[in-house]
């Protein structure tokens, strides 16, 4: 029989555990056991300017154990004091009646949610002025309720960030925010999809440094996919079925920086011709091996991006000025691909896609469509996501089991000889480098499951 409970806080012993062992070790002359390797990764796999990030490593261990709005076991609840790991005993739609912010020093595992997974829907989920954030395999949709003027997943003056593996989709104005002084993100392995009245945006990016945007789907946008206003990287992309522009430059008095690598524009039934756009003289551009494909064949056929396919979006833009190098480089390069392998590789795992639900499953269907489906919902139109096709269902699934409440379930420590009664073993140190308890959720994310 079960011993879980209804509901719990988060475990915050073990660390204090863990702290005092290390002040015993630090007062010996010895180096603390919990201290990992500098540079290491927020997780294998992470790239880009935000891949340093350590989130909560170290901190409490906190479970979301109910899809309530708010209260005890919620995830509003468990983002919203700093120093925490948040895992997922449940899974399916957690309906926001109210913005949430998330605090700093944060990892939510979205991964470790049973069933499909977890949705957060209704409202925005704002990361503002939060710092040192790690966010996988979580599903955004903000929807007409949520308020007009805000981003489904928002950044401002935020720093030190990695986004991966999250669909963002039905955004309000845009899907997507990193604003206003942010810095050192990353999001890489996303979905930006279906913004809805009044704007359809895909995403702003505006007056922020080292921004990475690696292996993303933006698709079914209107316009700014995204709209790039700072230094940034946009690697391995792919923009589809866009409204009135595709890839959007800063156009603006300021000078920016932007690598455009190896990305697929690809023309769908919303589309006109300007895959990018809206650039002035002061945006500098890098751009090498982009290829755009506009006859909505149904084939994957695209032909290279030239310089002049920049200049779009009216007589008031002009061409970028375009440099001969790439500008950024962050602590821990992207992987490039060629424009074709990462359509490949983006069809099969961006997203929440260790399960696909019937929402990214339906924009999946319709990207390898290859011009044939999808739509850019009206933004006139005050029914928002109804007329994607409604939010459907996220099918949730019994939890582990778990006897200590480390987020380790008891299975797993047996097999990889820790002790499931005892939860400071999960804030050790693995000889990878990373605690037991990043391993374990490390392991739940790759290799991805099979695409449904």
């Amino acid at each position: 029989m079960s011993l879980r409970p209804c509901f719990r806080t988060c475990v915050l012993w073990p660390a204090l555990v863990i702290g005092l062992a290390s002040a015993n070790l630090l007062a010996a002359g010895a180096a603390p056991a919990t201290t990992p390797a500098a540079g290491l990764p927020a997780f294998p796999g992470a790239v880009g300017f935000g891949a340093l990030a350590t989130g909560g490593r170290g901190g409490s261990v906190c479970h979301v154990t109910t899809l309530a709005n708010a209260g005890p076991g919620s995830f509003r609840d468990a983002v919203s004091q700093p120093n925490r790991i948040v895992v997922f005993d449940v899974g399916g739609i957690i309906p926001l009646t109210a913005d949430v912010d998330v605090s700093s020093n944060i990892t939510i595992a979205g991964q470790s949610a049973p069933g499909e997974g977890i949705c957060l829907y209704g409202r925005t989920v704002s990361l503002a002025g939060q710092s040192n954030i790690i966010i996988r395999y979580v599903r955004f949709r903000q929807g007409i309720a949520g308020d007009r003027g805000k981003k489904v997943l928002g950044m401002d003056k935020s720093s030190n960030i990695i986004i991966d593996h999250c669909s963002v989709e039905w955004g309000r104005w845009d899907d997507l925010g990193i604003t206003v002084g942010s810095s050192k993100i990353t999001v890489q392995y996303c979905i930006m999809a279906e913004g809805i009245h009044p704007q359809s945006f895909g995403a702003l990016i505006d007056t922020v440094t080292e921004v990475t945007l690696s292996h993303n789907l933006w698709m079914s946008n209107e316009s700014r996919n995204p709209k790039a206003k700072g230094t940034i990287q946009y690697i391995n992309n792919v923009v589809y079925n866009w409204g009135g522009t595709g890839l959007c430059g800063g156009h603006s008095a300021a000078d920016h920086s932007l690598d455009v690598i190896n990305n697929y524009f690809i023309k769908g039934p919303s589309s006109n011709d300007t895959f990018a756009g809206q650039f002035l003289a002061t945006d500098h551009v890098y751009q090498s091996g982009n290829l755009v494909d506009l006859d909505c064949d149904g084939k994957l056929n695209g032909v290279p991006v030239t310089e002049a396919g920049f200049r779009g979006g009216g007589s008031e833009y002009a061409l970028p000025t375009f440099v001969s190098a790439p500008a950024m480089h962050p602590p821990i390069p992207v992987t490039v691909d060629s424009a074709p392998a990462a359509y490949v590789r983006i069809v099969a795992e961006a997203g929440c896609s260790l399960r696909r639900d019937p929402v990214d499953l339906r924009l999946i269907s319709e990207l390898t469509s290859l011009g044939q489906k999808g739509k850019t919902l009206p933004h006139t139109d005050d029914k928002g996501e109804a007329l994607a096709g409604g939010i459907g269902e996220v099918r949730g699934g019994p939890p582990p089991e778990d006897s200590d409440h480390d987020g380790i379930p008891d299975s797993w420590e047996t097999a990889h000889q820790l002790d499931p009664k005892d939860p400071a073993d999960a804030l050790k140190l693995d000889p990878s480098g990373y605690t037991h308890l990043e391993v374990y959720l490390n392991s739940l994310a790759s290799p991805a499951a099979p695409v449904k």
